[in-house]
């Protein structure tokens, strides 16, 4: 029951009319009687200062931030928490007094995941395909315990960018000029978009899989690599997970409150069905 006193969060992006969050989200505030509603709001890249200003101007508690405006959107914020800065992004915003602070829950979603599933990254070799924002934020966590941290990106500058970031926090990361160490690899993680459509190509050659490998799809629809992995026999996970966890984190920033964690899976789930 929405009423005068309801407290408004939502998602930003464009488009957003495929976003799961409304379910996970309002199944929360439902769960634990908080007088909130989440909505996905389709924000055009023109109209993204306008929107920001909005959340001030119609007082909403805070927002999450998707695609194309994670990056964008810090210039509008007031405050920006290290993690966010580090990543050069920016997907969950709290709103206090008008005051506006940006936070990335995006790493720690994933990390989450991996801890859920019993994925241990102490003293592994992990290699990434793709050196894009994705990339960036898992990297983050990643690099802070892997033994050896192997990306790859045709963008070559994008890629030597990202690697040299990553060294501040781990010198044994590298840049990759090829796919073919993947192999000798503990953890492959996929942070492309490769994967989304049916008629896209693989992000890299499979064959090179072995079943003693954790495989890491960052997209959260069911993709060749992600079927291929299991049937050969590879721990996987996908994007939904990480998805859901860094929804979790950024409910816990705006309410204070702890996130009633199976509904908001099971929501997530039946709404992605």
């Amino acid at each position: 029951m929405i009423s005068a006193k309801t407290k408004l969060t939502g998602l930003l992006g464009y488009p957003v009319e495929h976003s799961l969050s409304p379910a996970m989200h309002n199944a929360g505030f439902n769960h634990l009687g908080l007088d909130y509603c989440y909505m996905a709001l389709a924000v055009h890249p023109y109209a993204l200062a306008d929107a920001v200003r909005g959340i001030r101007a119609l007082n909403l508690a805070g927002v999450n931030v998707t695609v194309p405006h994670k990056e964008k959107v810090i210039p509008f914020l007031d405050e920006i928490d290290e993690e966010a800065r580090f990543i050069g992004a920016v997907n969950t915003v709290l709103n206090t007094g008008g005051v506006l602070r940006g936070f990335n829950t995006d790493g720690r979603g994933f990390y989450r995941s991996l801890t859920e599933s019993d994925v241990v990254v102490a003293g592994k070799k992990v290699f990434i395909v793709g050196a894009g924002g994705a990339s960036r934020a898992v990297g983050y966590y990643l690099c802070k315990e892997a033994a050896s941290v192997h990306i790859f990106d045709i963008d070559r500058g994008k890629l030597d960018t990202l690697v040299g970031d990553l060294k501040r926090i781990n010198q044994n990361v590298y840049s990759e000029a090829s796919l073919s160490d993947i192999r000798a690899s503990d953890i492959v993680l996929n942070a492309t978009p490769l994967g989304l459509k049916s008629d896209d190509p693989t992000p890299f050659d499979m064959a090179q899989l072995n079943a003693s490998q954790v495989v890491y799809d960052l997209i959260y629809t069911q993709t060749p690599l992600q079927r291929y992995a299991a049937e050969l026999g590879c721990k996987t996970l996908n994007g939904l997970s990480m998805l859901f966890w860094q929804g979790i984190l950024a409910f816990e920033i705006w309410t204070g409150k702890a996130a009633p964690v199976e509904v908001m899976r099971k929501a997530l789930l039946d709404a992605g069905k």
